[in-house]
């Protein structure tokens, strides 16, 4: 996930106070709490080159299109991450810090032989992002136990024999009251819908225009100034995937492999970045949730290269479609 252009810039309405006093009849309002000390990774794991004493070249400003060798080697990073996310999301439980999430990520980033690509990235002090309720993305795994009407996002992204591979999901935390459940719904199939027209000829913009239909169809809005990005030995490189309307004429070619990740709210898109550099919350408090997939163009469609259980078995009818058209690997 990517901050697209500056800073944002906030304010807050009386619209805003009202909903800021609403929604924490409704969930708790979460703030950066502590955060442990960094964790370790063994030497013999490999690292990325963003983690170099000496700076690595500058990443291409084209798109590049991958071999081969490439898409096999990112679809293999792509299985890791999937599994450490679904790892991950077993400790998901009122009373679990986000912290205790983050060890369990590591732990299983480390028995597969992975780095966990957030790790040290431009200073990130963690190997997953935890965002919840009123956090939109890159929260800081701290000391906050989970509680119960919690919705999270875990992100996970892992950097294996020489790529990566990114995927992200939303999960309710005991009891979740309607309206978060609906938002969690509405994420889902933002994504599903998004990648369900993507192919070859498909201009980018399209994705932005079907993120923001499906949105507001749910009644909720998508915050504009995140992105999805291409990925592969770099963790973010061209393109940049806009998940709001855009006039981006670029089209979608055999061997593009991007992510598609649109963050779904149900307040105001406003958003502002905490002092930490990294957290992002929501001006008015409301909740957030967000999925996210890394697909790859085909020849003749494409394919999602993090599909995991929850896709395969979730009771949404837009994750069973986004399944009918992904080309057999």
């Amino acid at each position: 996930m990517k901050l697209l252009g500056s800073k944002p810039l906030i304010s807050l309405s009386v619209r805003t106070v009202r909903a800021i006093l609403s929604n924490a009849k409704l969930y708790e309002v979460v703030r950066p709490m502590k955060v442990s000390p960094i964790r370790s990774v063994p030497s013999n794991i490999k690292r990325p080159d963003y983690l170099a004493a000496k700076p690595s070249p500058q990443v291409s400003t084209k798109i590049i299109i991958k071999n081969e060798w490439q898409i096999q080697g990112i679809r293999e990073a792509c299985r890791v991450a999937r599994m450490v996310l679904e790892k991950t999301a077993t400790g998901v439980a009122p009373g679990v810090t986000t912290d205790e999430l983050d060890k369990i990520a590591h732990e299983s980033c480390i028995a597969y032989g992975a780095y966990p690509s957030t790790l040290g990235y431009k200073g990130y002090p963690k190997s997953i992002c935890t965002s919840v309720n009123n956090v939109a993305c890159h929260g800081i795994p701290d000391s906050r136990p989970l509680k119960s009407g919690d919705i999270v996002n875990i992100d996970i992204t892992v950097f294996y024999n020489g790529f990566h591979g990114d995927v992200s999901e939303t999960y309710p935390v005991g009891t979740v009251d309607e309206k978060g459940h609906s938002l969690i719904v509405a994420a889902r199939r933002c994504r599903d819908e998004a990648i369900r027209i993507c192919g070859p000829d498909k201009p980018f913009s399209a994705i932005g225009k079907v993120c923001e239909a499906v949105a507001q169809r749910h009644g909720f809005s998508i915050i504009p100034c995140f992105c999805g990005h291409g990925i592969g030995s770099n963790f973010h490189e061209p393109p940049d995937i806009i998940h709001i309307p855009n006039d981006d004429s670029t089209l979608m070619r055999p061997g593009m492999v991007f992510t598609v990740e649109p963050i779904v709210c149900d307040g105001s898109p406003d958003v502002q970045i905490l002092p930490d550099g990294w957290t992002s919350t929501t001006v008015d408090q409301s909740r957030s949730a967000q999925f996210e997939h890394t697909i790859l163009i085909t020849p003749t469609g494409h394919t999602i290269l993090t599909l995991g259980y929850s896709d395969l078995h979730d009771d949404g009818t837009a994750s069973r479609e986004c399944l009918k058209i992904v080309d057999t690997p």
